[in-house]
């Protein structure tokens, strides 16, 4: 199998983390690019020469303009370009609400996905080959109590692919949208919850959720596809989770 380079946005921990080993360990070149990057030490270290760890905040769309242009002549040929980075806040119903709360999961799960995309893609489309992949969330696809902009902003994920796949049609780029459900042993519901951690924790009493591995292993499987092959989207969940009716509130 050809050696692939592939970039990896919020690659310190959970979902990121995961896909930069995955990669790393079969041999590719992995971009791994994170606000925090003490983590990724380790992983460079063991793949010496095969995975460049910079530092990035997605919301910096002169940064990430910047970082893309700069990257070492080895690493410039982007095949993969994985769109992890993104976060949930706060589970308060859209009333009550923290608006900095919502703008934050809007600069990093839109305007941050759109501008490493913007950045990755010219170079990809002037090679003729090339995938992004988008990790989105069956929040985008079904509201829950408190998913408000959150979903929202996965909902942008899931279009914005379909959009993408319109745009790059017969150019040899393709995108897919991975969406996972239930998925524990990452940070997510701790940031969601601002650390609080028991509270964090009891969202996965009694389940046996999705892994950051099943996630990895998924988009692992997506950038082996044949070239002529394009996956729009993809929705996993965990087998104890599934569909549900509709809510009807009642008059008592």
């Amino acid at each position: 199998m050809k050696q692939k380079t592939i970039l990896v946005t919020g690659a310190s921990a959970g979902f990121g983390l995961a896909i930069a080993e995955r990669f790393a360990a079969r041999g590719d070149k992995v971009i791994a690019c994170s606000r925090r990057t003490a983590s990724l030490e380790a992983l460079a270290a063991a793949h010496e020469g095969r995975v460049l760890v910079l530092p990035l905040d997605v919301q910096d769309r002169a940064a990430v303009a910047a970082t893309i242009d700069a990257l070492p002549a080895d690493f410039q040929q982007i095949d993969v370009l994985v769109n992890n980075a993104g976060l949930a806040l706060g589970l308060e119903p859209a009333q009550s609400a923290f608006l900095d709360d919502w703008d934050t999961m809007i600069a990093t799960n839109c305007s941050g996905l759109v501008y490493v995309t913007r950045a990755v893609l010219p170079g990809m489309v002037a090679r003729g080959r090339g995938q992004v992949i988008n990790i989105g969330s069956v929040a985008g696809l079904f509201a829950y109590p408190g998913g408000n902009v959150y979903g929202a902003t996965k909902a942008f994920v899931h279009q914005f692919t379909n959009n993408l796949n319109a745009d790059l049609i017969a150019t040899g780029v393709r995108a897919t949208c991975v969406e996972p459900g239930l998925c524990g042993g990452t940070e997510f519901s701790s940031v969601r919850f601002k650390g609080d951690d028991a509270r964090a924790a009891s969202v996965y009493d009694g389940t046996q959720p999705l892994t950051a591995e099943d996630i990895a292993d998924t988009v692992e499987w997506l950038a082996d596809r044949p070239a002529h092959v394009t996956i729009g989207s993809i929705t996993m969940m965990p087998s104890c989770q599934s569909f549900g009716p509709l809510a009807v509130k009642r008059k008592s």
